[in-house]
């Protein structure tokens, strides 16, 4: 996978994710996501999950509630000897109308909700491509 290719996944987030009044949902939750787009890019790169050892950077930058359709992409910027340096964005796509208990609308530019940079680490004996 060359560098700078975007992996990308979406999902919406359920009352299940909601953890503050309000149906708000946790921060944590984006990590989560981002946690999961790098597993991928890694296993894309590598042939292995590998392991995410920091973040040097997260903005939480829009509420996100139940109901809204959440857009997480990730790309490796930088590649070093086993480690892989990442950036992410979060975006809400589609949100539930207020006062409805089934309509949404799909918005018409997408609401960055986070952004986040980290390094990811593929041991070298886990490597198995790029070698």
């Amino acid at each position: 996978m060359p560098v700078n290719e975007k992996v990308m996944i979406r999902l919406r987030m359920s009352s299940h994710d909601a953890h503050y009044g309000g149906n708000l949902v946790d921060g944590a939750r984006m990590l989560q996501l981002f946690g999961d787009v790098a597993t991928e890019l890694l296993i894309r790169h590598d042939g292995d999950e590998g392991l995410f050892r920091a973040y040097d950077k997260v903005e939480f930058l829009a509420p996100v509630f139940a109901g809204d359709y959440i857009e997480a992409v990730g790309e490796i910027v930088e590649v070093g000897n086993t480690s892989r340096k990442m950036v992410f964005e979060a975006r809400k796509v589609i949100a539930p109308v207020p006062g409805s208990d089934s309509a949404c609308d799909v918005l018409p530019e997408p609401i960055v909700v986070c952004r986040a940079s980290g390094t990811c680490v593929t041991p070298k004996d886990k490597q198995r491509y790029n070698k």
